[in-house]
């Protein structure tokens, strides 16, 4: 039930999905369960093709996330998050509330023994034809080395085990290229990872080396990620309302990525756009399913410990 649109958009890229995916996957509808069957019928769709759980509260989109956690406990967001705890679901998404998304997470899944901040990810389409991973674009403003040291390893995880990227190269976003470049926090942190073993770096990377092909994680802290994801989405909008098409500028249209996952918590969790369609909705089903299929949660689990 979340999103600006819902329900609509949300059943119908549900109904997409569904038609892809192979008969082991089995997707899980939180919501108005009488509404969600109405919905369906109308589309002629048989509701047995999915489960349904009732979610009869609603959290708006403009809701305090704590607050509205707490005091709708039978919403979608929460009944999802308690469904994911138990191991009913294997991974969750939802367009519905961010904030509510980031607290249900970290109040029902819990960060990963070791982590000491989730973050979440966008993937920025290189001129290679691939992507550039770029983490933390939003839940973490200000960040100490030890942090954006650990969003390497979340980082190269995502990009080997879910973008299949071999031994992903792995920059630290600076003002230039050079080491002592920077301010206090990117000085420190490049002392940090220079050398490691944890993770493939490369050194300081710079704003021109987002969208190139010789870089496939960039991490900062979540200020600048946000302006950075917020520039590209504004980039391709400018674009399009000049009436210019390319293949290549197609590539941002957040449409085709459905969402940013939540990386460093004991399960898979995706926050989808608050206006996405139903191709949007759609595509982050399918990063859901990548995301499972990798075991990725797992395989951050053993790489902390170690």
């Amino acid at each position: 039930m979340g999103g600006d649109f819902a329900p609509d958009p949300n059943i119908d890229g549900a109904i997409l999905a569904q038609k892809e995916f192979s008969d082991d996957v089995r997707l899980v509808l939180f919501g108005d369960e009488e509404k969600i069957k109405k919905e369906l019928a109308d589309r002629s769709v048989d509701a047995g093709l999915f489960d349904i759980t009732n979610a009869p509260d609603v959290v708006d989109m403009g809701e305090a996330a704590t607050k509205a956690i707490s005091q709708k406990p039978n919403s979608s967001i929460a009944l999802g998050f308690h469904a994911l705890r138990k191991g009913d679901i294997d991974g969750y998404a939802s367009t519905g509330n961010t904030g509510a998304m980031l607290v249900g997470s970290i109040r029902y899944i819990n960060t990963v023994a070791g982590i000491y901040r989730p973050c979440i990810t966008t993937a920025l389409p290189n001129v290679g034809g691939g992507f550039t991973i770029v983490l933390d674009v939003g839940i973490n403003a200000g960040c100490k080395p030890d942090v954006l040291y650990q969003f390497a390893i979340l980082g190269s995880l995502f990009a080997e085990y879910v973008h299949d990227i071999t031994n992903p190269k792995v920059g630290l976003l600076n003002i230039g290229a050079e080491e002592k470049k920077g301010n206090l926090l990117t000085q420190a942190t490049f002392e940090m990872m220079n050398g490691t073993k944890d993770f493939n770096f490369v050194g300081n990377v710079e704003g021109r080396d987002l969208l190139s092909e010789n870089i496939d994680v960039i991490v900062c802290d979540g200020f600048t990620g946000n302006v950075v994801l917020k520039e590209a989405e504004a980039f391709y909008f400018a674009f399009k309302k000049r009436g210019i098409e390319d293949d290549y500028l197609e590539r941002f249209n957040y449409e085709n990525y459905g969402g940013s996952p939540i990386l460093g918590i004991n399960a898979p969790v995706i926050i989808g756009h608050g206006s996405s369609n139903e191709v949007a909705v759609m595509n982050m089903m399918k990063l859901t399913r990548d995301m499972v299929e990798a075991d990725l949660s797992r395989r951050i689990k053993i790489a902390v410990a170690r």
